[in-house]
């Protein structure tokens, strides 16, 4: 029997797992002896950590947290249930990983990211790269509603073309995902958006018009750093690049036919197709392109002579599911033309599953909604409630390293207390999303983090300060709140 203390509820449901004999210092002791070790393991691997000595860390932190259940009357088996709950709910996002590694594999074969880069170098200069980067993945965002369709697609090719200038990756992937989150922040067709406003009860619109009272201004402010920083990169000149273009031109067939697939993926998520069949598709069009594009590269890949039926689905297929690399006639770009293929992606999968069991844990032992009732009640007044929702949110995503729940968990341990405060619900709404949406992506071991360090190539140490929308959201909602600028109260019923 579980004990009575225990409030287990179907993780389905969304219900939050109380513990009564839990206290905060255990609650937080899994988190303490998790970060140390990680902040170690770094140190001692750097880059190399996420091949597989952070999953095994992640593994050891669930084993703390086990032994703390243990302590508190908590069932192995209800720890297990949980871990076997929180790796179900990642089975959707490790199947879009692996068709966003076929999709760059095909799109590598076929020359599309080629293609990007040429034309790319050719209209981006230096100085407003990072701006454009910035605006380009929120529009596409903002259409499509998915940041991580938005890092797939566009954000693989302007790491491509950025690598290709000599610009920081780290900036690069910084300017992608700011506007990545940005636009999904703001889309309706955003399941976070979505999911933000329903915890909270507030109606979507209410939510989306409100949030532009935090969002722009953080917008703005991450527009014009990327401005500044592309400006002093423009100091140093800019590069010569011709003998880049004339690499890539011998050793691809470049042509703006080929825009017409990564446009297609667009047009689907845009039609609200899901995105693990719209990835599909473009992987498979990216297969059919190299074919009638790139027959020589398909012919050298799969090892083949000519290129028949054999050769052409043996190179395919090779570019699918294996990391394939093209070699051009300038050393700077073979390292860039190497396509990940799903293999590339197994070393995030296996980090998003150790996260999983962590999390899955610290969820069944009651530690998550231990973190957040103490954290609401450390605050009495209006301010408090903002910044220990925002508290409550990082702590969900940093121990449970899962976005939804870093919405769910604090959108239900607040609502009651927002409400007995006379605020409206978009003021939570919008909280939740100004921190549990965006920092989701900072925190490495988070399936957030792990997907974009994987998809992108690019760690999430490296890009952390450069996400700027992305870390500055939480400060701009604190701002607003501390200046009690707009917060809307709700207004009585006759």
């Amino acid at each position: 029997m579980q004990s009575e203390n225990i409030k287990p509820v179907s993780p389905n449901e969304n219900e939050i797992i109380e513990n009564k004999e839990l206290s905060i210092w255990e609650a937080l002791f899994p988190v303490f002896i998790l970060v140390g070790m990680l902040a170690y393991n770094i140190y001692i691997f750097k880059d190399s950590a996420l091949g597989g000595s952070n999953q095994f860390i992640l593994l050891i932190g669930a084993a703390v947290a086990a032994i703390v259940g243990f302590k508190n009357k908590v069932k192995f088996a209800q720890m297990m249930e949980e871990v076997s709950h929180n790796v179900k709910s990642t089975s959707g996002a490790i199947l879009i990983l692996l068709m966003v590694g076929a999709l760059s594999g095909t799109w590598l074969l076929s020359g599309i990211i080629p293609t990007m880069i040429y034309y790319g170098l050719q209209i981006l200069s230096p100085s407003i790269f990072l701006a454009a980067s910035l605006i380009i993945c929120s529009i596409i965002s903002i259409a499509t509603g998915s940041s991580w369709s938005t890092s797939a697609t566009v954000g693989i090719a302007l790491i491509g073309i950025g690598n290709t200038m000599g610009i920081n990756p780290g900036m690069t992937a910084g300017a992608v995902i700011s506007g990545a989150y940005f636009g999904d922040k703001l889309s309706p067709l955003s399941d976070t958006t979505n999911l933000a406003a329903a915890m909270a009860g507030a109606d979507l619109f209410d939510h989306i018009k409100y949030m532009l009272i935090t969002t722009v201004p953080s917008m703005v402010f991450s527009l014009i750093i990327f401005i500044i920083i592309g400006l002093n990169l423009s100091a140093t000149g800019n590069p010569d690049i011709s003998d880049k273009l004339a690499a890539i031109d011998a050793s691809f067939n470049i042509s703006p036919w080929l825009f017409l697939v990564p446009a297609t993926v667009i047009f689907l998520i845009v039609k609200k197709t899901q995105p693990l069949i719209a990835l599909l598709a473009g992987a498979l069009l990216g297969g059919l392109a190299a074919i009638i594009a790139q027959p020589d590269i398909v012919i050298k890949v799969a090892g083949g002579t000519i290129l028949d039926f054999n050769t052409a689905y043996k190179g395919v297929m090779t570019g699918l599911t294996t990391k394939t690399a093209v070699e051009t006639s300038n050393p700077e770009l073979n390292d860039l033309f190497t396509g990940k293929g799903m293999e590339g992606m197994l070393s995030t999968i296996w980090l998003i599953l150790c996260a999983m069991v962590f999390g899955g844990v610290m969820d069944a032992i009651g530690a998550l909604a231990r973190i957040s009732q103490a954290l609401l009640n450390m605050f009495d007044s209006i301010f408090g409630l903002f910044a220990s929702t925002v508290f409550s949110c990082l702590a969900i995503n940093v121990t449970a390293s899962d976005q939804y729940l870093a919405l769910v968990i604090p959108g239900k341990m607040y609502k009651k207390a927002f409400a007995d405060k006379g605020l409206h619900p978009v003021n939570l709404s919008r909280t939740l999303e100004d921190t549990g949406t965006v920092t989701s992506v900072l925190i490495p071991w988070n399936t957030c983090g792990a997907y974009n360090a994987g998809v992108l190539g690019v760690p999430t140490v490296d890009y952390f300060i450069y996400a700027i929308f992305n870390w500055v959201s939480p400060f701009m909602t604190l701002l607003v709140a501390a200046f009690k600028f707009k917060i809307k109260e709700i207004v009585p019923t006759k």
